[in-house]
């Protein structure tokens, strides 16, 4: 284990950060803006964001950087931007946690599918290669592989964050399968902890793709076959389309009421992803009673 992280458990479980996606809506985001390209252009509502997660208590934040791969940003014509766009990106977050939280950069998926033939493992190397170096180059605390749907890529994505040298969490979707417990491909708790951790993952974990319930019984599975830190990040529910847009109806109190149960079935870092705000990781907080010594 990384001194990092277990400076990190030394203090209990860890409140990471919420959504950043539908806070950025809420900054002005438009639904076919390039996210990570915010960045560049407005760095001041990207810290917000930040800001308003650090504010609240999150001891690890994440970076606006979870789409800033080149096969995602060739589809906006940023190819050419990625060493500026992530660079730019833990440059804001660690503005934003001033030393009172750790910053691990988020690294997502391509937006490709391996099995349709979309990209190749190759491209995928490439891409990834890219990115973690230039997350790493930028200052980084840890990078995190995050929202992964295909343990091929999972693997691809977390070779080339560990070439780094930094400590690297690797976060999978379950959200398919009659119990939500399957991820896209198939893959059970059990096999994507086993094989994620024999490829190098210092924290293995889950995020999105449902509500922290039904996390807690992934999460009590993923312990039973391991003893690395567990990183899980649920939605606040799952959200129902109304006048065109998701609205996520989990409260901030129902989410966190759910909590010590999560931590109970194993996991060791807690925050949320998709419907979550700075409401939901100041109720964490409150349901944990964590965050009150800060990282130094």
């Amino acid at each position: 284990m990384s001194k990092l992280v277990q400076d990190l458990l030394a203090q209990g479980p860890v409140i990471t950060d919420g959504a950043w996606g539908t806070q950025l809506l809420l900054q002005g985001l438009s639904s076919g803006d390039c996210p990570d390209q915010w960045n560049l252009i407005h760095p001041d509502r990207v810290e917000a964001v930040a800001r308003s997660y650090v504010a609240v208590g999150s001891q690890v934040i994440l970076t606006n950087t979870f789409g800033a791969n080149r096969l995602r940003l060739a589809g906006f014509g940023l190819a050419d931007r990625v060493a500026e766009i992530n660079r730019a990106g833990v440059e804001i977050s660690r503005r934003a946690a001033a030393g009172r939280a750790k910053v691990f950069a988020s690294l997502g998926p391509s937006g490709k599918l391996l099995l349709m033939g979309d990209t190749t493992e190759a491209e995928l190397k490439t891409a990834f290669d890219e990115q973690a170096r230039a997350l790493a180059a930028a200052g980084a605390d840890a990078i995190v592989v995050e929202t992964m749907t295909d343990l091929v890529e999972a693997k691809i994505a977390l070779a080339a964050a560990r070439a780094t040298g930094l400590p690297v969490v690797v976060s999978v979707v379950f959200d398919s399968g009659k119990d939500k417990d399957r991820t896209l491909m198939g893959a059970t708790p059990e096999q994507v902890v086993t094989e994620l951790a024999a490829a190098g993952a210092d924290v293995l974990g889950a995020n999105c793709g449902q509500g922290i319930a039904g996390y807690i019984r992934v999460c009590a599975r993923m312990r039973s076959v391991t003893d690395r830190p567990l990183w899980i990040k649920a939605n606040a529910g799952l959200p129902k389309m109304v006048d065109g847009r998701a609205v996520y109806e989990t409260t901030a109190e129902e989410f966190a009421q759910q909590a010590p149960a999560l931590v109970a079935a194993g996991a060791n870092f807690v925050g949320g992803c998709c419907g979550t705000s700075p409401v939901f990781i100041q109720a964490l907080k409150g349901a944990l009673g964590a965050g009150t010594t800060r990282p130094r």
